[in-house]
């Protein structure tokens, strides 16, 4: 198994080498080895998909269940693993930097820090705030013993609020404050995503598998940008099978869903392989 800090380099490596690479996100151990099984170079976790395997609402983990949570997603494979810290888990600075302390406790080698506050009158934080937040982030990161990879987000398009401009001016600004890689999540469109990318000086993270949106890693790449990340929606890709047979199980009294499943033997041979990764 490699070391942390091999860890953190190798990750390091992916967003400076050429083209784009994609970073999907498992929800538990079993995800996180077949993933990493299929060739993938590095997982990102993924708080929705965590807290729905959990029967919570996304945003419903606290920070000590989520700690532990990375503890055994980050010990699963021998791969680079990024974490979704959402908030920090708090308001303030201090709470964000303390967050970013223990989260590198996990085994893993990088996170991401949103503006969201969590609050449905205020969604997202001030700039000047938001930006205070990610600076203490960047700081704490740079103080750790191998190469933290600390990504920021600016959360409008999740929010409601699809304002481009202040997007962009936010991720600038998270940019300057110590942010090694940016992200807005719900980027639709791909003039958007390139407008974003190219007032920018660090690597971008997009997220696909949303509804909608319909970008491949070579057009990603083409754009600039460097990261493909998933969120939730393999989570909820499974859940929607899951959710199909169940479905057809209780309405029509039939089992026909079994003939898309995945096979006994097929699982059982690749968890076996992925022991020895």
């Amino acid at each position: 198994m490699p070391s942390q800090i091999e860890k953190a380099k190798v990750f390091q490596q992916l967003h400076v080498r050429e083209g784009a690479f994609i970073i999907p996100n498992p929800w538990d151990i079993g995800s996180a080895r077949l993933l990493a099984l299929l060739g993938f170079e590095a997982l990102a976790s993924t708080s929705a998909g965590y807290a729905f395997s959990r029967g919570l609402l996304d945003g419903a983990i606290g920070r000590e269940q989520m700690m532990a949570h990375l503890t055994e997603l980050a010990a699963a494979t021998g791969l680079p693993l990024s974490a979704d810290l959402e908030n920090g888990f708090g308001d303030s600075p201090a709470t964000v930097a303390e967050t970013i302390r223990l989260a590198a406790a996990t085994g893993i080698v990088g996170g991401s820090i949103e503006d969201a506050s969590g609050r449905r009158e205020d969604p997202i934080y001030p700039l000047a705030f938001a930006v205070e937040r990610i600076r203490a982030a960047a700081e704490a990161a740079r103080a750790l013993d191998f190469p933290f990879t600390l990504t920021a987000r600016a959360e409008n398009f999740l929010v409601g609020r699809a304002d481009l401009a202040d997007t962009i001016k936010r991720l600038q600004a998270y940019q300057e404050a110590g942010a090694d890689v940016l992200y807005a999540p719900g980027l639709k469109s791909r003039e958007d995503i390139a407008a974003v990318v190219s007032a920018l000086d660090k690597p971008v993270n997009v997220v696909m598998g949303l509804q909608g949106v319909q970008l491949s890693l070579q057009e990603l790449a083409q754009i600039g940008v460097k990261r493909v990340s998933v969120g939730g929606s393999l989570a909820r890709a499974a859940l929607g099978a899951f959710l199909r047979a169940a479905e057809e199980m209780r309405e029509h009294g039939t089992f026909t869903y079994g003939n898309e499943a995945v096979g006994m033997r097929q699982i059982s041979e690749m968890l076996q392989a992925a022991d020895k990764l």
